[in-house]
């Protein structure tokens, strides 16, 4: 496996999209957008921050610290934004009235305020869209979204 970047103290971010359905609602949400959840990568491995319908799930792999989880995961079928670098910790107005939902959690950990951003596909649009830009302040790298 290739090595991940930015080893360093500062945990990187990776979201990864699913069209798993936990819900009969989530049928309602676009195919392949339907969940998302999130990886951060350190020195010592991985970090999977999973907000699941009945529990959030934040578990640390016991894998070697160079695996590469996000390849793994586009393998699986996935589509895998990242590494983000998470902006620093503020006050945050829109936090205090949002919905504990998949994409909220996501958007907490990558420090992002996306006010009307409120379904997996929205969130990948958004990041997809910053990091099209090429806004590296916070994002160091896109991968190649899947078709």
């Amino acid at each position: 496996m290739s090595r991940i970047p930015g080893r360093g103290e500062e945990p990187l971010v990776w979201i990864a999209f699913s069209g798993r359905v936990d819900l009969p609602w989530q049928r309602l949400l676009s195919p392949g957008f339907r969940h998302c959840f999130a990886a951060l990568a350190d020195s010592r491995g991985w970090t999977v921050v999973d907000p699941l319908a009945g529990r959030t799930v934040v578990e640390r792999l016991a894998l070697a610290p160079d695996f590469d989880l996000p390849e793994f995961w586009r393998r699986a079928g996935f589509r895998v934004l990242g590494p983000f670098s998470p902006a620093p910790p503020r006050r945050r107005i829109i936090a205090l009235i949002a919905p504990f939902t998949c994409v909220t959690v996501c958007l907490r950990l990558l420090g992002r305020d996306d006010a009307f951003v409120f379904t997996p596909r929205a969130l990948y649009r958004r990041l997809a869209m910053v990091l099209a830009s090429g806004d590296r302040k916070k994002f160091l790298k896109a991968s190649s979204p899947n078709p």
